[in-house]
Order: structure tokens, then sequence, then C-alpha cells
């Protein structure tokens, strides 16, 4: 049982389809596009975000270690006789600067001459890394808890371990003699407050961001969500902000979940080399890419409701265009069953008449082209005895080759042949055995070619073939080897009619453009050769402008 459409029918669904298909491939192409310029700027803003902690960060240690630096050039630290007015300007500067948890002044062997609140006063510190790193030169340590001070100072209102930053540096008299060291704890709280300025001005999706500063040794978190702090992270972010990179990327995060990531590096601020924190913002990626999601969401409802409307307005354009195209089909039947018709050309409407335009000329086009077929069939003869090609094969095979050769950069190695012993046998054996000879021989001669290469008859027992070889400098080498493969193949005895028959085969070689621009006169120059063979021995190669002659293969 056959199933078949009414024209109106079947041109309507094609239409329908066709236009359902075009418009969810637009609306997925501009929600992909629009998709991901949205995700750029989310993903930029993460970026930005960290990197502006970073710069704040750095800046924030370069003013603090700063402030240490200029207090110790002040006339009264080079008198350690006075600790009441050193003591004064340590306290004036926790006063203004309530960051520094804990500033002191020790004299050259440790021993803390004066402090804020008079905290660690007439103790010596000298085992104490702050000291010790201090009184070689400016010291800025990284991260770390203070157990000694956490027990003499307030408690911390979270119940958390206190945790602080130290800047110490030595103290020089006026005559740069080390006098005492410089020291402060500065309270990683201040951290927090550089959070906030940053997540202020993002206040619609500062709760769903989480910074994180990460410590170059160990990727220990410094910063982050509680369970978080302390714990080492292994994420491809770190590493790319550690060589130096700002950026963001959607990475997998050790809870599973996957997180926009925006990092950036603190590589320190003027002459503050900074301390090699990795600073990373992140947000889920539901959350970050919401917006995203609605858009797609939003898109593809449009292209629905557009192919819907559109496919509609096709069932009812199907019927008017459907009886003009009806002629056309009967018309390209009976054009298909071989009948004399004209396709008929419409007017009124401008695609119908093109559509009749366009098949009345692809049906001359096609005719033209049949009759172009029949006459490239009628040059493209082989040669009658061997199948070979001939002559006309060749020159068009000669001159798409050199189009390849000269954009490859590439050479085309012609090898002239010519059958040594041939004239004797034909004339002794008879013009059959002759021609059942040179059979042989095109087979074995088409059997050392490769598939791109090509080898004709060019009359009688000459024939030509052609290589595509590489360089000009190696192009005689493979030709050689080409040859002598011939050669030997040639060399081996034929069975022909019965009888066992034996020739030999001269060669002459000549490379283009090596040896001439024109393939004309690289033939002639390869023949030239040809005859440089037969001269000197027979059944051997001569390539053009060769000083000497290739030894006998066999």
């Amino acid at each position: 049982m056959s199933f078949s459409l009414h024209l109106r029918t079947g041109f309507a669904i094609i239409s329908a389809v066709l236009i359902i298909l075009l418009s969810a491939l637009l609306s997925m192409t501009m929600s992909k596009q629009t998709s991901l310029n949205i995700q750029e700027e989310i993903g930029d803003s993460l970026s930005n975000t960290s990197y502006q902690l970073a710069d704040k960060l750095d800046h924030y240690m370069w003013s603090r270690a700063g402030e240490v630096d200029v207090l110790s050039t002040l006339d009264a630290l080079q008198r350690p006789d006075q600790p009441a007015a050193i003591r004064k300007l340590l306290d004036q500067l926790q006063t203004s600067i309530p960051s520094f948890t804990w500033v002191g002044y020790m004299d050259a062997q440790g021993n803390v001459v004066a402090s804020t609140n008079g905290i660690l006063t007439g103790q010596n510190i000298a085992q104490r890394p702050v000291f010790q790193n201090g009184i070689k030169g400016t010291f800025i340590g990284d991260v770390h808890e203070a157990v000694l001070l956490a027990k003499l100072l307030p408690p911390n209102p979270s119940g958390e371990p206190l945790q602080f930053v130290d800047i110490s540096r030595p103290v020089h008299n006026t005559q740069g003699e080390v006098v005492g060291v410089l020291a402060a704890h500065l309270s990683w709280e201040w951290s927090h407050e550089v959070e906030d300025t940053i997540l202020q001005p993002l206040k619609d999706r500062a709760n769903s961001y989480e910074i994180f500063i990460v410590s170059k040794q160990d990727n220990t978190v410094l910063l982050g969500p509680d369970p978080l702090v302390g714990s080492k992270l292994e994420l491809a972010s770190i590493d790319k902000a550690q060589h130096n990179e700002n950026g963001w990327s959607t990475e997998t995060w050790p809870d599973g979940k996957q997180y926009l990531t925006g990092y950036a590096y603190g590589d320190g601020y003027l002459k503050y080399p900074g301390l090699g924190w990795t600073v990373l913002v992140r947000e889920p990626v539901e959350i970050a890419f919401a917006s995203v999601h609605t858009l797609r969401n939003q898109f593809i409802l449009l292209g629905v409701g557009s192919a819907i409307v559109f496919a509609i307005l096709g069932w009812y354009a199907a019927g008017f265009v459907s009886k003009p195209l009806k002629r056309i089909a009967v018309a390209a039947e009976r054009l298909r069953k071989g009948e004399d018709v004209q396709i008929p050309h419409h007017r009124g409407i401008r695609d119908i008449e093109m559509l009749s335009t366009s098949l009345i000329s692809l049906v001359n086009d096609l005719t033209r082209t049949e009759r172009a077929l029949d006459r490239m069939e009628n040059l493209a003869h082989h040669d009658k005895l061997t199948g070979l090609p001939n002559r006309i094969a060749l020159d068009s095979y000669i001159e798409e080759s050199k189009e390849w050769a000269s954009k490859e950069g590439h050479t085309l190695t012609f090898l002239y042949l010519d059958l040594d012993g041939f004239k004797g046998i034909n004339d002794t054996l008879g013009h059959l055995v002759g021609d059942a000879l040179l059979q042989n021989v095109a087979a074995r001669l088409q059997s050392c070619m490769r598939s791109n290469e090509i080898a004709a008859r060019l009359g009688g027992d000459e024939f030509l073939a052609i290589l595509k070889t590489t360089t000009p400098e190696r192009a005689i080498a493979e030709g050689s080897i080409a040859a002598e493969r011939i050669i030997q193949t040639l060399n081996q005895a034929f069975v022909v009619e019965g009888r066992i028959v034996k020739i030999g085969c001269s060669v002459g070689g000549a490379v283009w453009p090596a040896h001439s621009a024109d393939p004309i006169d690289v033939m002639r120059l390869a023949d030239e050769a040809l005859y440089a063979s037969k001269r000197s021995g027979k059944n051997r190669i001569t390539f053009a402008g060769s000083t000497h002659t290739n030894h006998s293969v066999g």
C-alpha cells in the first residue's frame, strides 16, 4: 500500500519543519552567543573583584610596613634608655591604627624595652622569628597564630584563635649601628574589613560570593569560610594565579560542586614585594549563571512561538503556490521520462518565477555539461595497445601536477624510458610477440608507479614516467631509486606466447623546475639523458646535467 501527500500538504509540512528548525537554530545561536557574553561579563566581574581585593591587601600591607619604617627613624627610638618616650609613640600608633594589636621595641639583645599596653615589656624574645628576622632587615611574615600574645591580649569576641601578620625592622643610630628592633603584630581581622569594603558595591550578589585568601606556602586557606580556614586547596585557578595570571574559570572544588571562580595574585605594591597571596572569589554556578538560564529559556519559548506562527502562515502560503508548482512538477516528470518538453515559465509570484527560471537554466546547463562530457570522453583516450595514458592525458596530468608542486614547494621528476633489445625481439619473433611484450611491460611499469604518479606510452618502445618528488636537492636521489626499481622490474624475464623473453631498460631523467621551467624542455633533457645511458652501456639511469652515469642495474 503506497502513501503519498498532496503538494499543498507536503509543502506545508516541509515548510513547517524547516521553519521550526530554522527558528530553533537561530534561537539557539542567539541564546548561545548572548549567554557566552553574559558569562564573560560575570566571570570578568569575579576576576576584577579578586584583583581589587589582592591589590587592596598589598596596599594595606605596604601602608602598615611604611608606617613601621617611618616610626623606626624617629629620634626617640634611637635612645633605648628612654622607654617611656618610646612607649608613648607606640601607644599613639596603636590608637591611630587599631589593627596594630601589639607594637614593641627591643634592644639589640632582644629585651622588650617598651610596648603597647606594656605587654611583654621586660621579657626577652630574642628567639622569636619577629626579632631574629627583624634585626637582619625589614621583615614581613605570613599569617600565623601567636600563642604567647594570645594569653596576654583581651579575648577574641569571635572565640576563634588570634592570628597576626608580623612586621619588624632594625633601628639604627646616627652612626648606622643597630641599637634595637621595632616589631609589630598586625591583627588578621583587618582582612575582613578589606573584604567588606570590596563587597559593599556588590550588595545584590555579596551573599553568594565567597572570598578566599590562600598562602603561597602549601596553599593554606588564610581567609575564607570557617570550615576551610587552615586547610589546603589544590585548584587549577590557584596554580594559574601563582603564575601571575588574573582571570576566571568554571571549576570543580573539593566539595564536588562547580563554582565560577575569579582569581588574582598579590605581587606586591611599589617597593613592598608582597607575600604571594592568592585571592579567589567564587560563586556557585547555578547562582552565577541563573540569568543566563533564564535568558536561554526565553529564547527557546520565543523560537517555538515563532515557529508555530510561521508554520500556520506556511500552510496558507502553500495553497497559493501549489498550483504553479504542480505544473512545474508535471513538466519535470515528463522531462525525466525523456519527453521533449519545456519547463513552464511562470510570472506573478517572484519565488515561483525564480524557481521556473532556475529549472530552465539547470536543464540547459545539464545539456551543455553532457555535451562537454562527451567531448572530454573523446579526448581522454588511452593507448589502445597498452592501456597506458597517451600524450593528451599526459599533458593534462603535467598541468595539474605543476600547480600542485608549485603550491607545495615540490618537484616533478621526468623519467624517459627506452627498452633495450626490444627491436631484435620484435624483428625475430614478430610483431604479435612484440605487442604482447609491450603490454606486459606496461603492466609492470604501472605497478612501479604510486597512485598519484603517471606512466605514459609515447610510441614504439618509448615510455615516460612522471614522479612527484620533494625538494630539488632530493629529487635526483628519489628519481634514481624509482628508476632502479623500474629497471630491476623490467629486467626480470617475461613469458610471452609461451616464450621466455628478456629485455633491458635505459632511463634518462630530468627535474622540473630545477632543470627547466618548461615541461617540454624538461622532457627533451630527459630524452638526451636517455641516449647518454645507452652510450654508456644501457640498462642504467642518467640525469640531465650529471657528470657521470649511474652504474647498470641487475
